[in-house]
């Protein structure tokens, strides 16, 4: 008898647990969707991006015009060091100040890279910091539980790392009739930057 009520009661148990779980399931699946945001068109075709990258492209101009400029005294340097005596005092000092003047280039152009690099992921990282805030309105305002990112892998690749490292990171195979916000984001990005 014993055995019989403790079976009875694990069974009792067992199928609560069931049912709590399969209703809860549905609750999920009946009442969310998931959504998809192709990250790789968010960044490449928002207009607050757009301006940025015209601005990078000039100030990175003006660097590689400052550095031409450096780099043609420094070949002028060296072509009036040919009409000096190579004993002479006149020529210790310019080839000195032709050494100051390349690493001075050296020195600017390294600058210039990592300024430019800092400068680029500040960037990136404010803008996909704004548009996770984005999707986070959106989904919450649409009741989505999930949000992917789906972008496509592009082909044909260049390089056979290039293809691996997209068959590693492309993690959305199939998004089906999942509620794609792409546009959705870049618009809202494109209001805030006004």
């Amino acid at each position: 008898m014993k055995t019989r009520l403790i079976a009875f009661s694990f069974l009792a148990c067992f199928v609560l647990l069931f049912s709590g779980h399969e209703i809860g399931w549905a609750k999920v699946k009946g009442s969310s969707e998931i959504g998809v945001v192709d990250m790789r068109r968010v960044f490449q075709e928002c207009k607050r991006n757009a301006k940025y990258r015209e601005q990078a492209t000039k100030e990175q101009n003006r660097a590689i015009t400052e550095l031409e400029k450096l780099s043609k005294e420094i070949e002028a340097d060296r072509l009036g060091l040919r009409t000096l005596k190579s004993d002479s005092s006149d020529y210790m000092s310019a080839v000195k100040a032709l050494l100051t003047k390349q690493a001075s280039l050296q020195a600017q152009q390294e600058f210039y890279k990592q300024q430019l690099e800092l400068k680029d992921q500040r960037w990136t990282e404010q803008l996909y910091q704004d548009t996770l805030n984005i999707i986070e309105k959106l989904s919450e305002r649409k009741s989505l539980v999930l949000v992917l990112e789906k972008s496509a892998p592009e082909f044909p690749s260049p390089t056979a790392s290039d293809l691996m490292m997209a068959i590693r990171t492309h993690k959305v195979l199939y998004s089906g009739n999942g509620l794609d916000l792409t546009d959705e984001v870049i618009r809202k990005l494109d209001a805030e930057d006004r």
